[in-house]
């Protein structure tokens, strides 16, 4: 499966941009960044270097996430993550036409599936006598004989129906296929809260096959198997989230956290949302987010930047730039007045989970709170420190700073050692906070985590594909500059900085506690 997704709780844009950020040489690196725009909008970044002899890494950036869905198509942001890898016209089909006959039929059947069930399996439903409107198990006798045709439409399609082979007009994973034979490698993509971003290493001299595989998709990507991948997303929701021990306990945390913006949700979408939107739904938010104003190129590698350009207009202005522009997010997260706590049992380590409301990315206070987790963390931390290895009531624990595009979290976690309880992490978290609210952190140890910081991440300055996620990330979140700007404001921070926000913003009316106990007996 081509979908990878960064984890719900993976530190923010700013934490991310410590890769460029922090120390010594790593201030003084400028990343040469040359972008352009086509006449239909669409915005191109490109970093030739030649670290990396004879290979182009390649992608594009949609400013689109989980943030930007609402309730109804929550998880459709994801959804065409895998629906890109589906084709066009002319990759992934044998034969166009009769494979958009299948298309519109399965249309026509699943629009009659949706509205039997969110009339009368909705209705059975709120009237208590089925558990799941959605679950096939329930169906009617109408609903059954529906489920039986969409079913065989999708086998036909795919060379499984009773038709055999010759019905089939889907060719599998052909996207793919075209890009391994031609030398390509890592092709991938992920959804995040904010934006949605596909990537792949191809040779140098295989830019124009690039430029022409994806102007292919952005133009005319058919969203082959609209109904038969929404059983792959189950599986992936099911895998990630449903199987593992605390997965929907921390989905649950994450919806009682957010009380009003759009992150209150999972990118993966809630399952009734994923059962129901529609196609029309679906290309409506298309239309909205798939157009070349909204979308940016991040080219970087082993490249001629004016033949480039030239490859790059060829393909891409072909491109419709549409007539709507995404909306504005409006609904902003409101104050939380009182702490909130969430108590979960089941077959997991006892552990804690402290959150905070804060601030988005590039918002001043970002950058101490961002130094305020790497004080926190490492072994070198004050959290291994004094909870590992000082008090040794923790198996593990750290910190991060998440900061997104219209909002922000510091969230501290830890597991419990031997017979440490949950309780006993709180409060030693409560004391680590505040030393950190009542003295400011020795110019030393500030010293020395910025520069630990800066090795590492510098580091990673030098990897094509790492530099291209980061571009992505900046230029959906903020601004790409941001990766040459943010050093000095990091560099900038100082330890009354540090003290001031820990003051700020960790007040126990703006925290929202989760407690994870094992479960006892059966």
């Amino acid at each position: 499966m081509h979908s990878i997704r960064f984890p719900l709780r993976s530190p923010g844009l700013a934490s991310a941009l410590l890769a460029a950020c922090l120390g010594g040489t790593a201030i003084a690196q400028q990343v040469a960044v040359e972008e352009f725009r086509l006449d239909n909008g669409m915005e191109f970044l490109l970093v030739p270097r030649g670290d990396q002899p004879n290979v182009v890494s390649a992608g594009w950036v949609a400013k689109v996430g989980s943030v930007n869905e609402r309730p109804g198509i929550t998880g459709i942001s994801h959804f065409f993550e895998h629906m890109m890898f589906k084709g066009t016209d002319t990759i992934g089909t044998r034969d166009a036409n009769r494979d958009a006959e299948y298309r519109r039929q399965q249309q026509e059947i699943r629009d009659e599936i949706n509205r039997l069930v969110w009339t009368g399996q909705y209705d059975r439903y709120f009237r208590g006598e089925i558990a799941d409107p959605w679950d096939p198990a329930n169906d009617t006798q109408p609903l059954r004989v529906l489920r039986g045709r969409l079913d065989a439409l999708i086998k036909a399609q795919q060379g499984r129906g009773e038709q055999g082979v010759e019905a089939a007009t889907i060719v599998k994973d052909e996207f793919d296929q075209v890009y391994t034979k031609a030398g390509g490698s890592g092709m991938n993509a992920f959804t995040s809260h904010d934006l949605t971003c596909y990537f792949i290493t191809v040779p140098a001299n295989k830019l124009e096959l690039w430029a022409w595989m994806e102007s292919d998709r952005l133009h005319d990507s058919t969203f082959r198997e609209f109904y038969s991948e929404r059983d792959v997303v189950h599986e992936e929701r099911r895998l990630r989230t449903d199987s593992t021990p605390t997965g929907r306990f921390e989905e649950q945390f994450d919806s009682m956290f957010w009380a009003s913006c759009g992150y209150s949700w999972p990118v993966i979408g809630w399952p009734s949302d994923l059962n129901s939107y529609t196609f029309e739904q679906a290309l409506d938010y298309w239309n909205v987010y798939y157009r070349p104003g909204n979308l940016v190129g991040v080219v970087v590698g082993d490249f001629d930047p004016v033949k480039a350009k030239e490859t790059i207009r060829r393909y891409f202005s072909r491109l419709d730039p549409g007539t709507r522009k995404p909306p504005p997010v409006v609904t902003l997260e409101v104050e939380q007045l009182a702490e909130q706590r969430m108590n979960a049992s089941g077959d997991f380590p006892p552990a804690v989970e402290i959150r905070y409301h804060t601030v988005p990315a590039g918002h001043a206070d970002s950058y101490p709170l961002d130094m305020l987790a790497e004080i926190l963390n490492e072994r070198t931390g004050r959290l291994y420190s004094g909870l590992v290895e000082g008090r040794g009531i923790a198996a593990g624990a750290g910190a991060s700073s998440d900061t997104r595009k219209y909002a922000g979290l510091f969230a501290f976690e830890g597991q419990t050692r031997g017979d440490a309880t949950p309780e006993q992490l709180e409060g030693a978290w409560y004391e680590e906070l505040a030393r950190l609210q009542a003295e400011e952190v020795p110019e030393r140890e500030l010293r020395k985590v910025k520069n630990r910081v800066a090795a590492g991440n510098y580091r990673r300055l030098e990897n094509n594909m790492s530099l291209l996620v980061q571009l992505a990330f900046t230029e959906a979140t903020l601004d790409w500059r941001e990766i040459n700007d943010g050093p000095r404001k990091y560099e900038a921070v100082t330890a009354a900085d540090i003290r001031r926000v820990a003051n700020t913003y960790f007040s126990p009316t703006n925290r929202s506690v989760a407690v994870f106990r094992r479960q006892e007996g059966p």
